[in-house]
C-alpha cells in the first residue's frame, strides 16, 4: 500500500467515524436539533477533531516514511513529536490578494531610503566578512547584502514559523503537497546533519527559512559553513548567511566582474516583441543606447521593460538571470541589483515610472486574458497572472491595433478589448 493512498483512506475513514459519531450522539438527538446555534458548535467541534486526527494520521505515515529515506529515530522524535497543524499557514498559503502591486510601488518599499541607509550600515559592520565572500564567490558585497535586505530586512524579519510545522501542514493540506512533502524530509535531513536543532528552525510561513530564506532544498545545495565550524547556520552566523547567499549566486551563474545589466535609452520604432537575447553589440546597432556611458560587454543580453514603453529600459545580462535564479520576478531581480547599487553609491533609476497608470486588479488580469482569447489572441487559461502567453497576445494585439507592442497591460488597453466585445 503506498503512503498517499493510505493517508487519503484512513482520513476518510476517520470523517465517517466522527461523523457517524456525532449524528448518534444524544445531545444531537435530543437537545441540539432545538438549538441550531449548539449544533453548529457541535459541527464545528466535530470537524476540527476530524481535522487534528486525521492530521497526526498523516505525520504518523509521514514519519514512518522518512524513517525509510534513511531518518534517524532521534531525530524523527525530537523534530515531529509535538507538530502542529496550523491553520494560519493555510490561510496564508490560499490568499491571493485583490490588488496587484506596480513595479514602481514594490520598489519604493523594496529600495527604501531607510532599506539604502541600512544596507550601508550593514555592509560596513560586515565588510571583512562580505569582501572574504565576495573574493571567495565571485560575487559583490552590496548584491550579497542587498539579497539580505530584501529576504528579511537584514535579519530583523525572517518569520517565527516553525519550518516543520509549516510544511507539515503544507504537505497535508497545501497547494503543492509532494513539493512541501519533499522540502519536509530535506529539512529532516539538514536536522539529522546537525547543521540545527529542529526547534530553532524559523522561517515563513512557506517555509523559507534564515536570513536569506532558503527553503530546505536550496540549504541542502547551496548552504555552505563560512565561519568554519562545522554547521551550516544561516539563523544565527553571518559568515554561513553571506557564504551561503553567495554561493547560491555563484552555482547560479554569476559572473565576476560584470555588471547586473544598465539603464538604457530605445530608438523610437523599437521592436518590443524582440524576446532573443543578444550581444550589446547587436542591441547597439538597433540604436540602444546606456542612460549614461556605455553599454556593458555582454555576450548574451535581454532588454527588459517592466513599466512598457512609458517606463525605464534596461539591457540585463548573465547575472540578472542569475538572481532570477533566487526568485524568478522580474521585480525583485530589478530590487536586489538596483538596491545593491544604492549600497554601493551608485546612481538610481533616471527615467520616471507611469505612475499615472492605475495597476490592474486579478480579476482585471483575468478580463484582460478573457478578452484576449474572445478576440483570437490565445493566451490560455484566465488564472490573473501576467505570463508570457498573456504578454505575447497583448503584444499582438496592440500591433493588431497599430499601438506600441510592448505588452504592458493597463485599464485603457482592457476597456478597449471590451469595447470590441459589446
Amino acid at each position: 500500500m503506498s503512503f498517499t493512498y493510505s493517508a487519503g483512506r484512513r482520513r476518510r475513514f476517520l470523517l465517517c467515524a466522527s461523523l457517524f459519531a456525532a449524528l448518534s450522539s444524544p445531545l444531537v438527538g435530543s437537545v441540539a436539533l432545538a438549538n441550531p446555534q449548539l449544533m453548529s458548535e457541535v459541527d464545528s467541534r466535530a470537524a476540527k477533531d476530524v481535522s487534528t486526527a486525521s492530521f497526526q494520521q498523516w505525520l504518523g505515515d509521514f514519519r514512518q516514511y522518512a524513517a525509510g529515506q534513511g531518518i534517524s529515530e532521534a531525530t524523527l522524535s525530537n523534530a515531529l513529536d509535538g507538530v502542529r497543524y496550523r491553520e494560519r499557514v493555510i490561510e496564508l498559503d490560499r490568499y491571493q490578494p485583490e490588488f496587484v502591486r506596480s513595479i514602481w510601488e514594490y520598489l519604493d518599499t523594496a529600495v527604501s531610503s531607510t532599506r539604502i541607509s541600512t544596507g550601508r550600515e550593514t555592509l560596513a559592520e560586515h565588510r571583512q566578512t562580505a569582501l572574504e565572500m565576495q573574493q571567495r564567490f565571485g560575487v559583490p558585497a552590496e548584491i550579497i547584502v542587498a539579497i539580505w535586505g530584501i529576504e528579511s530586512n537584514y535579519g530583523s524579519n525572517f518569520g517565527d514559523f516553525s519550518t516543520l510545522e509549516s510544511l507539515a501542514t503544507l504537505a497535508y493540506d497545501g497547494r503543492r503537497r509532494d513539493f512541501a512533502r519533499g522540502e519536509l524530509l530535506a529539512a529532516l535531513r539538514i536536522i539529522d546533519e546537525g547543521d540545527i536543532a529542529a526547534d530553532q528552525m524559523k522561517g515563513s510561513w512557506a517555509g523559507a527559512m534564515g536570513h536569506t530564506q532558503f527553503i530546505p532544498s536550496s540549504f541542502e545545495a547551496y548552504a555552505v559553513d563560512g565561519d568554519g565550524d562545522g554547521r551550516r547556520d544561516i539563523w544565527g552566523s553571518i559568515p554561513d548567511v553571506m557564504a551561503s547567499t553567495a554561493n547560491y549566486l555563484n552555482q547560479a551563474g554569476w559572473q565576476p566582474g560584470q555588471p547586473w545589466g544598465v539603464e538604457v535609452r530605445l530608438p523610437e520604432g523599437f521592436d518590443y516583441a524582440q524576446t532573443e537575447r543578444r550581444s550589446s553589440a547587436e542591441w547597439s546597432r538597433q540604436g540602444v543606447q546606456a542612460q549614461q556611458g556605455e553599454l556593458p560587454s555582454f555576450d548574451s543580453a535581454a532588454i527588459v521593460v517592466p513599466a512598457g514603453a512609458n517606463g525605464p529600459a534596461f539591457i540585463v545580462g548573465a547575472n540578472f538571470r542569475a538572481i532570477l535564479r533566487y526568485n524568478n520576478a522580474t521585480s525583485y531581480a530589478l530590487a536586489v541589483a538596483t538596491l545593491g547599487d544604492a549600497i554601493a553609491g551608485r546612481e538610481g533609476i533616471q527615467h520616471a515610472w507611469p505612475r499615472d497608470q492605475a495597476a490592474l486588479t486579478r480579476d482585471d488580469i483575468q478580463a484582460l486574458q478573457r478578452e484576449l482569447n474572445r478576440a483570437g489572441y490565445s493566451v490560455g487559461g484566465a488564472d490573473g497572472v501576467m505570463g508570457p502567453n498573456t504578454r505575447q497576445g497583448l503584444r499582438n494585439f496592440q500591433r493588431d491595433q497599430g499601438l506600441t507592442p510592448d505588452g504592458f497591460a493597463t485599464q485603457a488597453l482592457l476597456e478597449q478589448l471590451r469595447k470590441r466585445s459589446d
